[in-house]
């Protein structure tokens, strides 16, 4: 997808929620903000909204020096390690444990501060455990897994990270091997590797960096490394809306591989470009 217009407040609206983040100096943050100005005049509209926007926080980032979501993705990781033994224990008792943890790997994408300065996590799980979801192509999905052995898993949010162990682990007593992927250096709150040391999954799969602090995956400025894993994986988990924004049209990306997507669609521009009204649960694939 691309930019569109109604992208720009929400360009403002990210620098504004880092900001106050950051610092509490309230000059501080009228700097900050007047400092993104060239970054966003700067968009290219013709690429996802994902490639401005890493700019955008990179400037953010140099303006604070240091990462401003530093501590809230702390205290969401801690936050979903509280609510993870009794969603384990859910899981267990589903009579498809598969189905509940995709499930449940939807509802914890709703943990990101890029967008929402609050998330109802416990009223998002009962949403996405109770009912249908917008699109669900579970039964192609569980027909991809049981036909790949190997699985690259690329990872959002802190906090959510936590909801994705419980999938990884589902996977896992699947006998599939699992490679999980967070970036090369802080993003907005996405994972990074100390993320995935804080929520236990290091200790479920292999845990790699893609070499890069673009949000979403950008395949152009990404690790020749990670590039050669994507390029060789025949099966894709891809979690969250900026993975969306930056994967979901290229048809060489898709080439060779199913990449399924599980997100919801939490702004204005990307449901409209699914057609679907805001806050939709998603599990897509192409």
């Amino acid at each position: 997808m691309r930019v569109h217009l109604d992208c720009f407040p929400c360009f403002f609206k990210q620098a504004i929620i880092a900001a106050r983040l950051g610092t509490n100096d309230e000059a501080l943050q009228a700097d900050i903000l007047k400092g993104v100005v060239d970054e966003i005049r700067a968009t290219d509209m013709s690429r996802p909204p994902a490639y401005s926007t890493t700019f955008l926080h990179r400037k953010i980032r140099q303006l604070l020096g240091k990462d401003p979501f530093k501590e809230i993705k702390s205290e969401y990781n801690q936050l979903a390690l509280g609510l993870y033994p009794e969603l384990k224990k859910r899981v267990g008792r589903s009579s498809d444990p598969l189905w509940t943890a995709t499930r449940l790997a939807i509802a914890g994408n709703v943990i990101d501060f890029g967008i929402f300065t609050s998330v109802d996590i416990i009223g998002t799980i009962e949403r996405a455990l109770s009912g249908p979801i917008t699109v669900d192509v579970y039964q192609a999905f569980k027909a991809a897994l049981n036909d790949n052995p190997e699985v690259l898993y690329l990872l959002d949010n802190s906090g959510e990270i936590v909801f994705d162990r419980i999938l990884i682990e589902v996977l896992a007593a699947m006998g599939k091997q699992v490679k999980a992927v967070v970036k090369g250096s802080p993003v907005l709150n996405d994972s990074i590797k100390e993320d995935a040391v804080e929520a236990g999954l290091n200790g479920v799969c292999a845990v790699v960096d893609n070499g890069s602090d673009c949000i979403g995956t950008l395949l152009e400025f990404t690790s020749p490394e990670f590039n050669r894993e994507f390029g060789n994986a025949r099966l894709v988990i891809s979690k969250g809306q900026g993975n969306f924004e930056s994967l979901w049209d290229d048809p060489e990306v898709h080439r060779g591989k199913k990449i399924f997507f599980l997100l919801q669609s939490k702004c204005d521009v990307v449901s409209k470009e699914l057609g679907l009204s805001k806050g939709s649960m998603l599990l897509m694939s192409r």
